[in-house]
């Protein structure tokens, strides 16, 4: 079990919250949408002397010191960066970071200052952006990918936009993956279909019909203090001389795979090659590999290569975050704003106490309390699975969850697995949970529906039974105790059991717009909503249905996954491709990563939790929270304590840091003391006073949460009549 924390053991707890005026039972904050998400998935790296850019995949833009390990991360949320997927960075001579986003556009930033350039706003062609290059006159080279027609390659002086496509120039691919500029100003192109020289007024293009390019789809680009051109291709790396051409694959080197993504040159002339199954160091001559199993290296998909002035390799890897190698030490480096494993969530449940448990697509199981993060994984608990596809929750607070290898119960502390070789599970692949007032768990699975009772089994598919169709994706039991169940597939549809009797309503025979049924929620009419697969939203009150699509109604998309029904009674509908809605029984609300701090517009998943709040899980995009009028925190209360005494007083570094909206601090008390606890802001005026009483000995915690602070630089003071000691931390918002 992985807990993101101080690994502090705890005797006595205090929970305090700056309340600023809000009732003490809850916290507001201003903001509506704050997000949680992994910053271990790296696209590109950007050296600047003490600090690294880092571009994560849905984590947004961190940046890093070098020295210490602290970092401070940009997103949509914290600041005017319209997109937490950043595939590129360069830093001009003025130290402006210009940052592409995968949807986004492009964002220029000075440190204070965001400049956000779109198609609407610019002369960019599209809004993906894949590369930046910078010549020596300032200009900046802009490489994007917008599919067969989209795209380009564009010039940008700093006032006018000069644009370079398939249709108006020698580009071969309107996809830009690549730029390289040598030292005579040529600007190298690595494109999706081929290779192009320009320079400036001529267009030299290398397919592999006419060259030695072992692939046409060209992804890294690094030129050498001889002017050799090294590339790296989906099917190997080449060196390329003006002349001739060196084609180096697994088969006749030792290139650890064939798709290689990143390439970087040191000082010596060594190159570094970055591929999907490790990390190359290539002399001319020797090759010397690092993968998980010889080295520090974290993970072996290497998706970005930086070297900084000291001769260190930064080393992003897309899924284990961003290390550094000395050329003997590896050290791996924290670049996410939040515990959570994974930014693909595909499910969320909410237990009693208020924690969010988070089923992610590989990276197992998130707990998350408000303040700390605990991650199951398969390798550190009973979760027979990393993909947690399902979550429920019984009366005795037990934890089911349904992976794509099984079901385990999990209570707290104790782990029971059940699988199709041990139990009555007619399937490993456990797609929906719900339990009825019985206690019974009923478990759809990709090959039928089972009932357990904790001890017995009962099985129904599509031939002992009234089901449609085996694939089973959704189940709601309604106040009667009928269960409603959702399959999918050409002869799926929705069923409706009472315990004895099967109705089964299908596109032919009802209403329901198709017969992929991916979720279903009832309203406290009883009314049925059911969300399908390419159809739309159907309502069903029992007798008459109601079928809301992209066509008739304000629904973003008709793919929807999930649906959530607040105490106002809206709808709360997370869609494939469309973003969220709200609706109220007349009108729609659409939330997109275009208009509100969405953070992808593919939603996996929606809980609502007991103050209104939304947890909205998003496809790559991590977890997300809303609330109109501001997301409200609860005080969370932790139980952990032990007898230890400590020796000496201390006041830790708080946690997470940079924060936003809460963080953690704690400290150790080795006699009865009177104790303050004081927080200033940068100016050395007290904020807030935290603690200002009497303590016994122990180790303490409590979380601190801001409310209508600025960002920006705060101290948190500890005196007691024997110690005083001050720490700094960042707020960001």
């Amino acid at each position: 079990m992985t807990n993101h924390r101080i690994n502090h053991r705890i005797k006595a707890i205090i929970s305090f919250i700056l309340l600023l005026g809000l009732p003490s039972f809850l916290l507001s904050q201003t903001q509506e949408w704050i997000g949680f998400t992994s910053g271990t998935f790296i696209w590109c790296l950007a050296d600047e002397g003490q600090y690294l850019w880092v571009g994560t995949d849905g984590g947004g833009l961190v940046k890093l010191n070098k020295s210490t390990g602290e970092f401070i991360v940009y997103d949509k949320w914290n600041s005017q960066l319209t997109d937490n997927f950043v595939n590129a960075i360069a830093i001009d001579g003025q130290g402006n970071k210009w940052i592409g986003t995968y949807g986004g556009g492009l964002a220029k930033f000075d440190g204070v200052n965001w400049t956000v350039y779109k198609t609407s706003n610019s002369g960019l062609p599209y809004n993906y952006v894949w590369a930046i290059a910078i010549d020596g006159g300032g200009n900046k080279w802009i490489g994007t990918y917008g599919g067969i027609s989209g795209g380009g390659l564009a010039k940008f002086d700093g006032v006018n936009w000069t644009v370079y496509n398939t249709s108006n120039s020698g580009l071969p691919s309107n996809g830009v993956l690549a730029i390289a500029i040598d030292d005579s100003g040529n600007k190298w192109i690595g494109t999706s279909g081929g290779l192009a020289k320009f320079d400036g007024g001529n267009w030299t293009v290398y397919k592999t019909s006419n060259s030695g390019l072992p692939d046409n789809n060209v992804k890294a680009i690094a030129i050498d203090g001889q002017g050799n051109k090294w590339i790296g291709t989906s099917s190997g790396l080449a060196k390329f001389d003006g002349v001739n051409w060196t084609v180096y694959k697994s088969s006749n080197s030792r290139l650890p795979s064939n798709n290689v993504v990143a390439i970087t040159i040191d000082g010596q002339g060594n190159k570094w090659i970055g591929t999907s199954s490790g990390l190359a160091k290539f002399d001319g001559v020797n090759w010397t590999v690092y993968d998980k199993s010889n080295s520090g290296l974290p993970y072996n998909v290497v998706d970005a290569i930086a070297i900084d002035g000291v001769g260190n390799k930064w080393i992003g890897t897309y899924g284990g975050g961003l290390a550094k190698f000395d050329g003997v030490n590896w050290r791996v480096y924290n670049t996410s704003n939040s515990g959570l494993p994974y930014n693909r969530v595909l499910a969320i449940a909410i237990d009693g106490q208020g924690n969010k448990w988070i089923g992610t697509a590989s990276g197992g199981l998130a707990k998350f309390d408000g303040v700390n993060w605990t991650v199951y994984k398969n390798s550190n608990s009973g979760l027979p699975y990393d993909i947690v596809q399902a979550i429920a929750i019984d009366g005795q607070g037990n934890k089911w969850i349904g992976t794509g290898l099984g079901l385990a119960k999990f209570d707290g502390v104790n782990w029971t697995r059940y699988s199709s070789a041990n139990s009555g599970l007619p399937s490993n692949n456990v797609q929906a949970i719900a339990i009825d007032g019985q206690g019974n768990k009923w478990i759809g699975t990709a090959n039928g529906l089972a009932k357990f009772d904790g001890v017995n089994w009962t099985v129904y598919n599509s031939s002992n039974s009234g089901l449609p169709y085996n694939d089973v994706r959704a189940i709601t039991i309604d106040g009667q105790g009928n269960k409603w169940i959702g399959t999918s597939g050409f002869y799926g549809g929705l069923a409706k059991f009472d315990g004895v009797n099967w109705t089964v309503y299908n596109s032919s025979n009802s209403g329901l717009p198709s017969n992929n049924v991916l979720a279903i929620a009832i309203d406290g009419q009883g009314n049925k909503w059911i969300g399908t697969q390419y159809e739309g939203l159907a309502k069903f009150d029992g007798v008459n249905w109601t079928v809301y699509k992209s066509s008739n109604s304000g629904l973003p998309s008709n793919w929807v996954y999930s649906i959530a029904i607040d105490g106002q009674g809206n709808k709360w509908i997370a869609t494939y491709g469309g973003g969220l809605a709200k609706f109220d029984g007349v009108n729609w609300t659409v939330y997109k990563s275009s208009n509100s701090g969405l953070p992808s517009d593919y939603v996996n998943a929606i809980a609502i939790d007991g103050v209104g709040n939304k947890w909205i899980g998003t496809d790559r995009g991590g977890l997300s929270v809303y609330r109109e009028g501001g997301v409200i925190i609860p005080p969370v209360e932790v139980k952990e304590k032990s007898n230890e005494i400590p020796t000496n007083f201390a006041l830790y570094q708080n946690y997470p840091n940079p924060f936003n909206p809460s963080t953690t601090i704690e400290f150790d008390i080795p006699e009865r003391s009177n104790v303050k606890l004081v927080i200033y802001d940068i100016l050395g005026r007290e904020v807030e006073t935290l603690i200002d009483k009497d303590l016994e000995p122990g180790k303490y915690k409590l979380n601190f949460t801001s409310t209508n602070l600025p960002s920006g630089v705060y101290f948190y003071t500890l005196k007691t009549p024997k110690f005083t000691k001050t720490n700094k931390m960042l707020l960001i918002k």
